[in-house]
C-alpha cells in the first residue's frame, strides 16, 4: 500500500501555514517534501517533522534550535541522544518562559496598579 502524500495546499490547510512558511521551511532544508514537477508532495515523516517544527515554534524554540533538534531524530544511533539533547534543551527554554512570565506579571500588576490609580482619580472628581 502506497504512503498516502498531501500537496502544499492541503498541507497548509491541515495545519493552519500559509504557503510562504511552507516554503521558507523547505528553503532552510527543514522540510524535504518530495517533487513531482513543480508539485511538493508531503508524506509520513514531512507531517511528522512538521508536527514538531511547529510545536517547538509554539514553545518559543528558535529554528536553529529546532533543526539541531530534528537532526538528531535523522540520525538513528540510540534514543539516549535524542532525550539527552531534548532535556537540556527543554530546561533552558523552560527557564526562558519562565523569565519572560515573571516579567509579564510584573507588567500586568504595575498595569493594574495605573489603572487603579485612574479610576480613583475619575471618580474623585465626578
Amino acid at each position: 500500500m502506497s504512503e498516502e502524500k498531501q500537496t502544499l495546499q492541503e498541507m497548509c490547510e491541515a495545519y493552519d501555514v500559509t504557503p510562504r512558511t511552507l516554503r521558507y521551511y523547505e528553503y532552510i532544508e527543514l522540510l524535504s517534501p518530495e517533487r513531482d514537477g513543480r508539485k511538493r508532495l508531503y508524506g509520513q515523516k514531512e507531517r511528522a517533522r512538521l508536527t514538531l517544527i511547529l510545536r517547538g515554534r509554539r514553545f518559543g524554540f528558535s529554528l536553529e534550535e529546532i533543526r539541531q533538534w530534528l537532526e538528531l531524530y535523522d540520525v538513528e544511533d540510540n534514543q539516549t541522544t535524542q532525550f539527552s539533547k531534548w532535556i537540556e534543551l527543554s530546561t533552558n527554554q523552560i527557564d526562558e518562559l519562565e523569565a519572560r512570565k515573571a516579567e509579564l506579571d510584573e507588567a500586568i500588576a504595575e498595569l493594574k496598579r495605573l489603572r487603579e490609580v485612574a479610576e480613583q482619580a475619575l471618580g474623585g472628581n465626578s
